[in-house]
């Protein structure tokens, strides 16, 4: 049985606090995934916001964990840096 299920009535039942734990955790490794990617441009929040054409607060956000940057965006995002480091732009 997996963690923090349980059965009832014969019916398996996930832990609601299981999903809420499944959830914070992707919502901080997106999080540290984003940072990683800015780091790698040796930019600050505020410059790599402005880079991006992306509000400071929302990015902001993101790497604190208040909010989950879509992971389509982290990908080109991700993209992004690695093009313009191989073209010497950063």
């Amino acid at each position: 049985m997996k963690d923090l299920e349980y059965i009832v009535n014969g019916i398996i039942v996930e832990d609601e606090n299981k999903a809420e734990q499944d959830e914070a955790r992707k919502k901080r490794m997106l999080a540290s995934a984003f940072v990683m990617v800015r780091n790698k441009t040796g930019m600050n929040r505020k410059e790599f916001a402005a880079w991006l054409g992306i509000p400071y607060r929302t990015m902001q956000d993101w790497e604190l964990g208040n909010s989950q940057v879509p992971e389509y965006v982290l990908r080109l995002v991700a993209y992004k840096v690695m093009i313009e480091k191989e073209r010497g732009n950063i």
